[in-house]
């Protein structure tokens, strides 16, 4: 079974990343605080969620590339947030530079829902992110980065490091 991929951040970054997901054949939720960039992802395939909670519903994966730290915690606490549309053995990999604090805070409030986390900021600007040369940093426990889906994992030339709760690069 193919994987359902939520994205929350269509902007700069996370706009191609999205689009890169689609021509990978990936079933696609997509929000965004704007409707345009959903809209050009939903004329694409991607369906167009009302809120984080709906992509949550949709989703086994969610992948969030936001701004900033409240940007991050609003999506997954606010009002109709990821939160309330969470499941067990969900995956939730926030790719947003934030705070180690802020990410920590986060991983706590979904824990208890049985939702695996991963900090995973990236580095390359918006080209690497429009052609897929992204470098990604990931933070996590050793057994989800070892057992991430086929969807998390690179179809381009990459390296890896892993270190149990610490992050360390992975090149794709």
């Amino acid at each position: 079974m193919t994987e359902r991929i939520g994205f929350i951040g269509l902007g700069l970054m996370g706009r191609p990343m999205a689009r890169h997901l689609l021509t990978a054949g990936y079933p696609l939720t997509v929000f965004n605080r704007s409707r345009p960039a959903m809209d050009e992802l939903a004329s694409a395939g991607a369906l167009a969620a009302h809120s984080p909670r709906e992509v949550a519903e949709q989703s086994d994966i969610v992948i969030t590339m936001l701004p900033d730290g409240p940007d991050v915690e609003s999506i997954v606490v606010g009002a109709d947030g990821l939160q309330e549309g969470v499941r067990e053995g969900m995956l939730f990999i926030d790719m947003s530079t934030i705070s180690p604090l802020t990410t920590k805070h986060i991983a706590s409030i979904l824990e208890p829902y049985g939702v695996r986390t991963l900090d995973a900021p990236v580095s390359g600007g918006e080209e690497g992110a429009k052609f897929a040369t992204l470098s990604i940093m990931v933070g996590g426990s050793e057994v989800i980065r070892c057992s991430l889906p086929s969807s998390s994992r690179p179809s381009r030339k990459h390296s890896c490091w892993v270190q149990r709760q610490a992050s360390h690069p992975t090149s794709f």
